[in-house]
């Protein structure tokens, strides 16, 4: 009887020390599982500063008024970045129509807020240009197709300024708005105050 007495803690002890073992494995896995969940989520987490910082250089979202009409599959007000060029315009629009003259614009070009682009079919520039066409406008300087001489013509444009507009037009394309003139180099508000009257895109 006394041997049998001391010799059942044994097995207790033994009971223990596998149980042990099996919590001590089930704490190392639960830790290991839980290190994976947390660089589980590391991946996203890492994305969040790109998506910030995306969103503060967007900040000017929603600051940059355009209407797009003409050649355009959903002609109408949109709102783009003030980075925007006229392409992003023409995009925002639905891209073109299949009659679309894109030679006639510079979708290079950046916009302005409160523009209005217009996007010609082929032919109407043409068309526009042809005799007794736009009559009443007769008298003003076409920005797009005057040249040195006619630009001279117009209140303090001289032989200087009159390159430079020619100049401007032959690498950015065409003027798609008066104000446009402001790109070049030596006009002001002033001076396109003056001859704002006097022109036509």
């Amino acid at each position: 009887m006394p041997e049998s007495a001391a010799s059942s803690p044994a097995p207790r002890r033994l009971r223990l020390g596998v149980g042990a073992a099996v919590v001590l494995a089930l704490v190392v896995l639960s830790a290991a599982v839980g290190l994976g969940v947390m660089r589980g989520q590391a991946v996203p987490t890492e994305s969040v500063p790109l998506a910030t910082e995306a969103a503060e250089s967007g900040g000017s979202t929603g600051e940059l008024y355009v209407h797009v009409l003409g050649a355009v599959e959903h002609p109408g007000l949109y709102v783009l970045d003030l980075d925007s060029r006229l392409v992003d315009a023409v995009a925002a629009a639905g891209g073109t129509t299949d009659d679309a003259d894109l030679t006639a614009v510079n979708l290079a070009r950046v916009l302005s807020d409160g523009e209005q682009i217009s996007v010609p079919v082929v032919g109407a520039a043409a068309a526009e240009g042809s005799p007794g066409a736009g009559a009443p406008a007769d008298d003003l300087v076409d920005l797009n197709t005057a040249d040195q001489a006619a630009l001279e013509t117009l209140p303090r444009i001289g032989p200087a300024l009159a390159e430079r507009i020619i100049a401007w037009r032959d690498k950015n394309g065409r003027f798609t708005s008066v104000d446009d003139l402001l790109s070049v180099p030596g006009i002001g508000e002033k001076l396109l105050a003056g001859i704002r009257d006097g022109v036509r895109v």
